[in-house]
């Protein structure tokens, strides 16, 4: 056909939006927790890239544990891209199989502390066109992770000034014990 240029692709052009990739990570000390708790998260894709750390509970409180730094990494990461007015689809990246499988409901949320920020991940996720948790190994989730760590060797010399005389006892961590309808005995719940 004269006059059409014959290197143009042919067919159909199909626009969707390119998706935001989040890794998300927690860390506490002391690992079981009641002592300081930090978040760290990074994200691109869309035109957008980020990436931030801070506490994810009051230092020496009963809150301030992993599942709960798990969880509010997550949910920093959804509030600030919506901040950034994005709400195309996400993919939620982290190494905690306790909050992935319990946003993808297979674990149940037994731990009362842990509804609030289970419910409050859900509400943001509703924002979006749509979100995608995925476990990954914690070799993939380095960068998370040092930010979570660096977050904390930052907080942790200002709360230990602050550590008071009894600290305060953690709530009962959740495990990573099975699907919703086993006990990490394999009993029926």
């Amino acid at each position: 056909m004269p006059g059409v240029d014959a290197s143009l692709p042919r067919g159909r052009a199909v626009l969707s939006a390119a998706s935001v990739h989040v890794h998300f990570d927690g860390a506490c000390r002391p690992p079981r927790g009641g002592g300081v708790a930090t978040y760290g998260f990074t994200l691109e894709g869309a035109g957008l890239r980020h990436e931030e750390c801070g506490l994810a509970a009051p230092p020496w409180s009963a809150r301030a544990t992993n599942n709960v730094a798990e969880y509010v990494a997550a949910i920093r990461s959804l509030e600030w891209l919506r901040g950034a007015r994005y709400s195309g689809p996400v993919r939620l990246a982290g190494d905690s199989q306790l909050v992935i499988r319990q946003m993808l409901g297979e674990y149940r949320v037994r731990a009362p502390h842990l509804h609030d920020y289970h419910e409050r991940l859900r509400t943001l996720g509703r924002e979006f066109e749509r979100v995608e948790f995925r476990w990954v190994p914690r070799e993939q989730n380095t960068q998370a992770d040092e930010l979570s760590k660096e977050a904390l060797d930052a907080a942790w010399p200002a709360a230990l000034q602050q550590r008071p005389a009894a600290t305060v006892e953690p709530e009962p961590e959740e495990k990573d014990d099975g699907p919703s309808g086993t006990d990490a005995d394999g009993g029926a719940r």
